[in-house]
């Protein structure tokens, strides 16, 4: 999933490190860290990206939500997220439509955020998937 064309990206850099809740509007890419949670402001075509390396250790609220990185904490996402190959989530994922990639690791819950609401908990150590509402 690209961003889309005509908002304004924020980059937090490689080397770069936050500590503290960060909003934003447009796009958020992050290759760096962040240390605190992250909130889309009322714009529903805002996305966050987090790149191979890149680190959020907080909750991320966002309509749109791509992971290559790595996240502690939980996900919720009103529109689409993305888990991309190298993936590594611990924490539970509040989704509209969700996309995982062969290689992307999951430690929490799928929450579906429609209508039905219904849970998946996926239990690595067991190797099982529960369904659930």
């Amino acid at each position: 999933m690209a961003f889309q064309s005509g908002n304004t990206t924020t980059l937090i850099s490689k080397e770069s490190e936050i500590v503290g809740d960060v909003n934003f509007s447009g796009d958020l890419e992050i290759q760096g860290i962040i240390r605190g949670n992250i909130y889309a402001k009322a714009d529903k075509s805002a996305s966050v990206r987090i790149v191979e390396g890149g680190q959020v250790e907080g909750e991320i609220h966002s309509p749109r939500i791509i992971v290559n990185g790595e996240i502690r904490g939980d996900v919720h996402s009103s529109e689409h997220v993305e888990l991309a190959a190298k993936a590594n989530v611990e924490g539970n994922v509040h989704y509209n439509l969700i996309e995982m990639v062969k290689g992307a690791q999951l430690n929490g819950s799928l929450i579906y955020a429609g209508a039905a609401k219904k849970t998946v908990a996926i239990k690595p150590s067991q190797g099982a998937i529960e369904l659930g509402q």
